[in-house]
């Protein structure tokens, strides 16, 4: 006897609502990375404007736009076909730098 067929690995895909709700994520990430960014800004300037602080924004602003673009690539990615392709990994660890990078002046800040 054998056992149950294997199902059609791509029977005519019905993405659902899936590619919606990965965009949205990825929007609330860079929603979120902003505000990181715009606040750790402010704080690096907020005592008046001196070079570290310059500095200090300038790198928040750096990363952020590191992130923005690759969030920019995958939401168009996402969007633009019924099955995306995988996130590169070139892709991945740029956003996963962007945001250690982000909670390190975050955390350098605050402290």
């Amino acid at each position: 006897m054998t056992g149950p067929a294997a199902p059609d690995p791509d029977p005519a895909r019905d993405p659902g609502l899936q590619p919606e709700r990965t965009r949205l994520a990825w929007r609330r990430t860079t929603l979120a990375c902003t505000v990181v960014a715009v606040l750790a800004a402010k704080q690096a300037v907020h005592d008046g404007i001196s070079v570290a602080g310059v500095i200090a924004t300038a790198l928040c602003v750096l990363v952020w736009l590191g992130f923005l673009r690759v969030a920019h690539h995958r939401i168009q990615a996402v969007g633009s076909t019924a099955r995306p392709a995988p996130m590169s990994v070139r892709a991945a660890m740029t956003a996963t730098a962007c945001t250690i990078a982000l909670a390190g002046f975050a955390v350098a800040i605050v402290v």
